[in-house]
C-alpha cells in the first residue's frame, strides 16, 4: 500500500512539474536574442526598468564638547546603534585621573567590553552606562564607541581643564 502512494504521489510531483515547465517555455525569445538571430530585426528594445535607491536615512551622530562640534569616526557596533536610540543626549562630564573626562548616558546599554589601551581621541563605553573621552592614555576594558579626529593638543585644550557638557544628535 504504501507503495502504491508513494508512485502516485510521485507521478502526481512529475505531472505537475511538467506543466509548471511547459507554461513557463513558451516560443518567445527576448530582445537580445531576436537581435542575435535576426528574427527581431527593427523591434526596439524592451526598456529595462531600473530602481532607485532610497537616500540613506542620515544616523550619523553627531558630537559637540562644549559649544564646538567635533569631527568623530564612529564604529559600527550595537553600543554606538544603542546610544543612537537615546538621542538626543546632553551629558555633564568630569574630568578624571588627568587623562579622561568620564559622564553617566542616563541608563544601560549594550556593551561588548575587551581590554583596550585608549589613544587621546578615544570614545569609549565603561560600564555600559558612561561614556568616558580621552585626551591621554589608559589601559582597561572598554567597549570602543569612536574617535574624535583632533590632535592631542585640541583634545586637550578642549577637554582637560574643567568638566565639560557632551551633546550627542
Amino acid at each position: 500500500m504504501v507503495r502504491v502512494l508513494r508512485t502516485v504521489l510521485l507521478l502526481m510531483l512529475a505531472l505537475c512539474l511538467a506543466l509548471g515547465l511547459s507554461c513557463c517555455s513558451g516560443s518567445s525569445a527576448s530582445a537580445e536574442d531576436q537581435d542575435a538571430t535576426g528574427s527581431g530585426a527593427g523591434a526596439a528594445p524592451l526598456p529595462v526598468l531600473q530602481t532607485q535607491e532610497k537616500p540613506e536615512e542620515e544616523t550619523e551622530m553627531k558630537l559637540w564638547i562644549g559649544e564646538t562640534e567635533v569631527p568623530v569616526s564612529w564604529e559600527e557596533n550595537d553600543s554606538v546603534e544603542a546610544i543612537k536610540e537615546l538621542l538626543p543626549l546632553t551629558i555633564q562630564m568630569s574630568p578624571y585621573g588627568g587623562f579622561e573626562q568620564v559622564g553617566p548616558i542616563g541608563q544601560s546599554v549594550t556593551k561588548n567590553d575587551r581590554q583596550t589601551t585608549t589613544h587621546p581621541g578615544d570614545i569609549v563605553l565603561y560600564s555600559g552606562n558612561q561614556i568616558v573621552v580621552f585626551y591621554g592614555s589608559n589601559s582597561w576594558a572598554y567597549t570602543m564607541l569612536g574617535h574624535i579626529d583632533l590632535t592631542r593638543e585640541e583634545l586637550a585644550d578642549l577637554l582637560g581643564s574643567e568638566a565639560v557638557t557632551l551633546k550627542l544628535e
